[in-house]
C-alpha cells in the first residue's frame, strides 16, 4: 500500500521535537508499506531550516519525503505563524498533485491546514481520507488566547467541523478529545495514544556525561524538556526555582526551544535565578541520554480547562527513561501517572506547590526509584511504541479495504 502523509512538522530522530511519526511511518515501511511523506524544510519548533541529514537516513527506512516551501518567520507573532500554515498548505497541496499511485491520504492537526491540504488531496485522488487529530485546534489557540480575530475564529472553527465530517477515519491520541469532536460531527472514531519506544530508555543510566558537560555532577536536577512556548506555562518553574533559590543542590534545566524562550531567559537573567539552565533542543536520538540525568522531570501546562483533554507525549517519554514525574496537568493524564504510581499530582499554575514537591521529592530516595521504576513497567505494558504502531497499521490497512469495499 502507498500511504501519503502530510505534515507541517514532521521530525526525524536526529532532529528535535516529536517523533510520532518518524516512528509510525518507520513501522509501516517495515511491514511492506511504501510511505511518502511531504513536510517542511523549516524546524516547527525552533523555526529554522533543516539539514538534508534526516532526508538521507529515512530513504534508508523506505520512506520517501519531500520539503515544500514554508514561509520560515512562524514564530514572530501569530499571525505570521498562520501565515506559515497557509503557504505550507498551498506548496504541499501542489507537491502532492504529482504523487502517483497512492492507496490512502493521511492528514494530521494541528496544524490544521495540512489536513484540509490532505482530504483535497484524497477527493481529487479518489482516496480514503484519514484524519489524526494530535491537538484540539482551534479551541486550545482560543482558550489560550492566541486566537482572537473574530473571521479567523469562524473560519476555523467551520474548517473543524468540515474535516471531522469528511473524513473516512479519525485517530486521536488521547481519549479526552472523544468527546470534543464526536460533539462536533465526526464518526468512525478510534484512539490510539501517544507512547514511547522502551527500547530507546535505559532506566539504569545516571546520566553522567550529560551531567558532567553541563558541571551538574552533584545537582538534584529537576528537568523540563518540551516546547517553551505561551500553553507551556513555564513562568512557573522559574517562579519555584526563585522560591529555591537558597537550596544550593536543587539545579532546574529546561531543554528545548519556542517562541517564549527569549523573554524566559531573559526573566530568569533579571532575577538572576543561578539555580536555572536553559538547553537548546535535542534530537530524539540524544534526549534519552539527557533524561537519564534528571533526578525528577515536570510536564507542565496552563490550567485551561481543555487541557485536561491532553496526552502529552513527554509524560511517556519520562515514563520510559524510568524517572518520577511532576505533573502540573490535570484530567486523563493525571488519570495515567496516578494509574502507574509514577509521579506526583501538582495544582497548575501554583508555583509555591510545585516547590514543596520538590522539596520532597528530593528528601525522598526511595519514593522516587519506586515510581519510576513502576512507571516504566507500566508503560511497557500499555504505551509500547511498536505495539501503538501495529494497530495503526491495522488502522490503516482496515480503512483502505473498507474504501476499496464501499467503491
Amino acid at each position: 500500500m502507498h500511504i501519503l502523509l502530510i505534515h507541517q512538522a514532521f521530525a526525524a530522530l536526529n532532529e528535535a521535537g516529536g517523533t510520532r511519526h518518524y516512528e509510525l511511518a518507520t513501522y509501516l515501511a517495515k511491514k511492506g508499506h511504501q510511505v511518502t511523506i511531504i513536510a517542511s524544510p523549516i524546524s516547527y519548533l525552533t523555526g529554522k531550516g533543516k539539514h538534508s541529514d534526516s532526508d538521507k537516513h529515512l530513504r534508508l527506512e523506505g520512506i520517501r519525503i519531500f520539503r515544500t516551501y514554508t514561509y520560515p518567520a512562524l514564530h514572530k507573532s501569530f499571525i505570521h505563524r498562520v501565515i506559515s500554515f497557509i503557504s505550507f498548505m498551498v506548496s504541499s497541496f501542489v507537491r502532492a498533485l504529482s504523487i502517483r499511485h497512492v492507496d490512502i491520504v493521511w492528514g494530521t492537526s494541528p496544524p490544521i491546514f495540512q489536513s484540509f491540504t490532505a482530504w483535497m488531496i484524497a477527493r481529487l485522488k479518489r482516496k480514503p481520507f484519514l484524519l489524526e487529530i494530535r491537538d484540539l485546534w482551534p479551541a486550545f489557540a482560543i482558550q489560550v488566547g492566541v486566537l482572537k480575530n473574530p473571521l479567523l475564529i469562524h473560519l476555523s472553527l467551520w474548517l473543524e467541523k468540515f474535516l471531522y465530517r469528511h473524513a473516512d477515519k479519525i485517530v486521536v491520541n488521547s481519549p479526552g478529545f472523544i468527546q470534543h469532536i464526536q460533539d462536533k460531527g465526526a464518526r468512525n472514531i478510534i484512539m490510539i495514544p501517544n507512547g514511547s519506544d522502551v527500547d530507546m530508555f535505559h532506566p539504569s543510566d545516571k546520566g553522567l556525561n550529560f551531567r558532567r558537560e553541563h558541571h551538574a555532577e552533584n545537582q538534584f536536577i529537576v528537568m523540563y524538556a518540551g516546547a517553551h512556548g505561551i500553553s507551556n506555562d513555564l513562568e512557573v518553574i522559574l517562579a519555584a526555582a526563585n522560591i529555591l533559590r537558597n537550596k544550593n543542590q536543587i539545579q532546574f534545566i529546561l531543554i528545548g526551544d519556542g517562541k517564549e524562550k527569549p523573554a524566559l531567559m531573559e526573566k530568569a537573567k533579571t532575577q538572576n535565578l543561578s539555580n536555572v539552565m536553559f538547553i537548546d533542543p535535542i534530537a530524539k536520538n540524544q534526549i534519552a541520554a539527557a533524561l537519564a540525568a534528571a533526578d525528577i522531570c515536570v510536564a507542565i501546562l496552563k490550567p485551561i480547562e481543555l487541557f485536561k483533554t491532553t496526552y502529552p507525549n513527554k509524560v511517556f517519554d519520562y515514563m520510559a527513561a524510568g524517572r518520577p514525574i511532576l505533573l502540573l496537568i490535570d484530567g486523563v493524564i493525571r488519570k495515567v501517572v496516578e494509574e502507574a504510581r509514577c509521579g506526583i499530582f501538582v495544582q497548575p499554575g501554583n508555583p509555591q506547590k510545585l516547590a514543596d514537591a520538590i522539596s520532597w521529592m528530593s528528601n525522598h530516595p526511595g519514593e522516587r526509584k519506586k515510581m519510576g521504576k513502576s512507571g516504566r513497567i507500566y508503560l511497557e505494558k500499555h504505551f509500547d511504541r511498536i505495539e501503538i504502531a501495529d494497530t495503526f497499521n491495522q488502522v490503516i490497512e482496515n480503512t483502505q479495504k473498507q474504501w476499496l469495499k464501499k467503491y
